[in-house]
């Protein structure tokens, strides 16, 4: 019973150990850690969050875009802000997703936002820094290690 107790131990401080790993990693922006992450939240986040994601109220909008080989159609479940002129969408994994280069491709796509679908382009990439007068207090505090953000505008 000592050895299988011992391999457990060793086991969860392995887990353990790699978790914060992650998160250190994800702090400091390493593109590893990114990639970690990102996969974590396609696989395990987006889905809960697709649930209420766009309706009102919901924490999370959708962005509508096409794959830029495949053609297919994909939701995926963002943080969106208005604008003056549109919206804006932090990017906490910077522009490694598949969403955030899909849209930058095809120079447009379609938010659902509380409730409401827009129709956007011109995407554009920025310093956070330009965006984080339409975040919450709340939202920035939690924004420490994002630097770059997407703008997108209205469509005609």
């Amino acid at each position: 019973m000592g050895v299988a107790l011992s391999v457990v131990l060793a086991l969860l401080a392995l887990f353990a150990a790699s978790v914060i790993a992650v998160f250190v990693g994800f702090r400091l922006r390493a593109p590893w850690a990114l990639d970690i992450m990102r996969w974590m939240t396609k696989l395990v986040f987006n889905p809960y969050q697709m649930k209420r994601a766009g309706s009102p109220g919901a924490f999370a909008g959708v962005i509508e875009h096409r794959g830029r080989v495949s053609g297919t159609a994909y939701r995926t479940p963002v943080g969106i802000r208005p604008t003056d002129d549109g919206f804006v969408i932090a990017l906490p994994y910077d522009t490694r997703p598949d969403w955030v280069k899909n849209v930058l491709a095809a120079g447009r796509a379609t938010l659902t936002y509380e409730g409401e679908r827009y129709e956007v382009d011109r995407p554009e990439v920025l310093p956070v820094e330009w965006a984080l007068p339409y975040f919450s207090e709340k939202d920035r505090r939690g924004m420490g290690a994002i630097t770059r953000c997407l703008r997108l505008r209205s469509a005609p």
